[in-house]
Protein backbone atom coordinates (compact mmCIF):
# COMPACT_ATOMS: atom_id res chain seq x y z
CA UNK A 1 0.00 0.00 0.00
CA UNK A 2 1.13 3.67 -0.76
CA UNK A 3 0.66 6.63 1.21
CA UNK A 4 -1.89 7.83 -1.08
CA UNK A 5 -4.01 4.66 -0.18
CA UNK A 6 -3.49 4.98 3.62
CA UNK A 7 -4.32 9.09 3.45
CA UNK A 8 -7.17 8.49 1.34
CA UNK A 9 -9.43 5.78 4.13
CA UNK A 10 -12.17 7.49 5.86
CA UNK A 11 -11.21 9.52 9.06
CA UNK A 12 -13.01 6.68 10.89
CA UNK A 13 -11.25 3.52 9.88
CA UNK A 14 -7.81 5.41 10.66
CA UNK A 15 -9.39 6.78 14.08
CA UNK A 16 -9.49 2.78 14.89
CA UNK A 17 -5.53 2.21 15.25
CA UNK A 18 -5.66 4.90 17.96
CA UNK A 19 -5.19 4.23 21.41
CA UNK A 20 -8.11 6.59 22.52
CA UNK A 21 -10.36 4.94 19.61
CA UNK A 22 -12.75 3.19 21.96
CA UNK A 23 -12.55 5.91 25.06
CA UNK A 24 -12.76 8.40 22.79
CA UNK A 25 -16.20 7.48 21.13
CA UNK A 26 -17.29 6.99 24.64
CA UNK A 27 -16.64 10.16 25.53
CA UNK A 28 -18.45 11.49 22.73
CA UNK A 29 -21.61 9.26 23.55
CA UNK A 30 -21.55 10.66 27.34
CA UNK A 31 -20.87 14.56 25.75
CA UNK A 32 -24.07 13.69 23.55
CA UNK A 33 -26.24 12.39 26.53
CA UNK A 34 -25.44 14.97 29.06
CA UNK A 35 -26.63 17.78 26.81
CA UNK A 36 -29.78 15.74 25.73
CA UNK A 37 -30.63 15.27 29.56
CA UNK A 38 -30.21 19.20 29.98
CA UNK A 39 -32.19 20.01 27.40
CA UNK A 40 -35.19 17.63 28.44
CA UNK A 41 -34.62 19.15 31.99
CA UNK A 42 -35.09 22.72 30.49
CA UNK A 43 -38.12 21.92 28.15
CA UNK A 44 -39.76 19.93 31.48
CA UNK A 45 -39.52 23.06 33.15
CA UNK A 46 -40.50 25.34 30.97
CA UNK A 47 -43.76 22.92 30.33
CA UNK A 48 -44.04 23.05 33.79
CA UNK A 49 -43.78 26.94 34.19
CA UNK A 50 -46.44 27.22 31.12
CA UNK A 51 -48.74 24.74 33.00
CA UNK A 52 -48.87 26.70 35.99
CA UNK A 53 -49.43 29.83 34.22
CA UNK A 54 -52.56 28.10 32.58
CA UNK A 55 -53.65 27.36 36.15
CA UNK A 56 -53.04 30.63 37.19
CA UNK A 57 -55.44 31.79 34.09
CA UNK A 58 -58.48 29.18 35.41
CA UNK A 59 -58.06 30.82 39.08
CA UNK A 60 -57.67 33.99 37.76
CA UNK A 61 -54.48 35.31 39.62
CA UNK A 62 -52.37 35.35 35.99
CA UNK A 63 -50.46 38.55 35.82
CA UNK A 64 -50.05 38.34 40.26
CA UNK A 65 -46.42 37.43 41.36
CA UNK A 66 -46.53 34.49 43.31
CA UNK A 67 -44.29 36.18 46.12
CA UNK A 68 -45.70 39.32 46.54
CA UNK A 69 -48.95 39.85 44.96
CA UNK A 70 -48.36 42.54 42.90
CA UNK A 71 -49.50 43.05 39.39
CA UNK A 72 -46.60 41.51 36.64
CA UNK A 73 -45.99 44.41 34.14
CA UNK A 74 -47.41 44.11 31.31
CA UNK A 75 -43.97 43.76 29.15
CA UNK A 76 -42.56 41.54 31.32
CA UNK A 77 -45.96 39.47 30.69
CA UNK A 78 -45.42 40.12 26.95
CA UNK A 79 -41.57 39.12 26.55
CA UNK A 80 -42.16 35.70 28.70
CA UNK A 81 -45.80 34.87 29.60
CA UNK A 82 -45.20 32.09 31.66
CA UNK A 83 -43.95 34.57 34.38
CA UNK A 84 -44.72 34.02 37.76
CA UNK A 85 -42.64 36.93 39.37
CA UNK A 86 -42.59 40.60 38.93
CA UNK A 87 -39.03 41.72 38.27
CA UNK A 88 -38.11 42.49 41.96
CA UNK A 89 -39.25 39.16 43.16
CA UNK A 90 -37.13 37.36 40.49
CA UNK A 91 -34.22 39.73 41.36
CA UNK A 92 -34.47 38.61 44.56
CA UNK A 93 -35.09 34.92 43.97
CA UNK A 94 -32.06 35.30 41.80
CA UNK A 95 -29.80 36.58 44.56
CA UNK A 96 -30.98 33.73 47.14
CA UNK A 97 -29.82 31.36 44.74
CA UNK A 98 -26.02 32.46 44.81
Amino acid sequence: MNKMDTDSRPTEVRREGSPFGKREEEATESLELEKRLALEKQLREQLADIEHALHKIEEGTYGLCDICGKPIAANRLEALPQASLCIECKAKNEKGRV
